[in-house]
């Protein structure tokens, strides 16, 4: 994922939580309290999450697969001038070496073990609110608003 569609989704997240807790930008009210008091996880991290449980599964997957394939693909031919753009194969990697201390040279073997790989990606932080959905939710919300 790129820098600017990392900053993207945090700016139309934030958006929609200052709109859920009834503020604006004027209020001058830091990102991090509103995402306190509303108890919500950062949603890039919840992508994160996602795509290191994606790459554990590819790793898993036999070699036939069409996943499987298209992630060990190398492209070929010419490509534009410049610096080549981050693969997503490439990404992960540095997300696995950042986030959960795996060097890229070992995450094949590290990721094709499904409970070691489960145990590695439950240290990530975990959601700050518990999973309520609906009515229940909103209700608390309103209870604790000022």
């Amino acid at each position: 994922m790129t820098e600017r569609t990392r900053s993207r989704i945090q700016a139309a997240e934030m958006s929609f939580l200052r709109r859920v807790a009834g503020r604006s930008l004027r209020d001058r009210v830091r990102s991090s309290v509103t995402r306190e008091e509303l108890r919500v996880e950062p949603l890039l991290l919840h992508i994160e999450r996602g795509q290191l449980r994606w790459l554990g599964h590819l790793f898993r997957m036999p070699p036939g697969r069409l996943p499987w394939k298209v992630f060990q693909a190398r492209p070929t031919g010419r490509r534009p001038r410049g610096r080549p753009r981050t693969r997503w194969r490439d990404y992960v990697s540095r997300l696995a070496w950042e986030r959960l201390g795996v060097p890229p040279e070992e995450l094949e073997e590290v990721a094709g073990e499904r409970e070691v790989w489960a145990s590695l990606l439950r240290l990530l932080p975990p959601a700050t609110r518990p999973r309520i959905s609906g009515r229940r939710w909103m209700d608390g919300l309103l209870r604790t608003s000022p």
